[in-house]
């Protein structure tokens, strides 16, 4: 059941993903996700980094 109060622990927000997209067997938002991570990562990277005038030319 739970711990020792009762409480069960709450899953993460990524295994609540990866369950969401094995059970609805909606494979198609693997790869999507992804490519946002990754352009979310290449954005925050931009504004924080000495090196962000050589990133905006890729936009």
């Amino acid at each position: 059941m739970g711990g020792v109060d009762g409480n069960m622990a709450k899953p993460s927000l990524a295994r609540e993903f990866l369950a969401f997209i094995r059970h609805e067997k909606k494979w198609w938002m693997i790869p999507l996700v992804g490519v946002l991570l990754l352009l979310a990562l290449l954005i925050a990277f931009a504004g924080t980094s000495s090196l962000a005038p050589f990133v905006y030319p890729l936009f």
